[in-house]
């Protein structure tokens, strides 16, 4: 299957919200902030200078991605990583990450910043091939489920 990936469309925006409700759901659950975050993309991410990315396939949306601007300038927190129950396990979420990487070089930001959890073997695995380190989680991060922050110097 071809899959292409491509920038924000707020006819995407439920399935950035459904797609990351389920498996917030189905990994963990729904904290308020997520529910906040996912069912006012623009506000929060969009017009903050933030981005979301969707993997499409056959003229179906498969994944989303977000980066979100942080307090550092230039360092942009990858979030909102989510890909269709049927279509895990065909590196989607690989594809998205490497568009993250590559669009934020592009872009010549400073790095990207990522919050999860050690459960998420396979993530946390693939966060560090791609050359993510592992620094100190601060004890006031933004969920209450991450207990792992890691960063990619570009």
């Amino acid at each position: 299957m071809d899959i292409s990936l491509i920038g924000y469309d707020s006819k995407y925006k439920q399935y950035f919200y459904d797609y990351n409700i389920e498996w917030l759901e189905t990994f963990f659950y729904v904290e308020p902030y997520d529910r906040e975050v996912l069912s006012k993309p623009e506000t929060y991410i969009i017009n903050k200078g933030g981005h979301i990315f969707f993997a499409k396939g056959n003229e179906v949306i498969l994944g989303t991605v977000a980066l979100m601007p942080t307090e550092d300038i230039g360092v942009f927190e990858l979030t909102k990583m989510a890909v269709l129950p049927e279509a895990r396990g065909q590196r989607i979420g690989q594809k998205l990450l490497q568009h993250c990487i590559d669009f934020a070089k592009s872009e010549q930001l400073k790095g990207l910043l990522l919050y999860s959890n050690t459960k998420l073997e396979n993530a946390i695995y693939l966060y560090r091939k791609y050359g993510f380190i592992e620094l100190e989680l601060e004890k006031d991060n933004p969920y209450e489920r991450a207990d792992i922050k890691m960063l990619l110097e570009l």
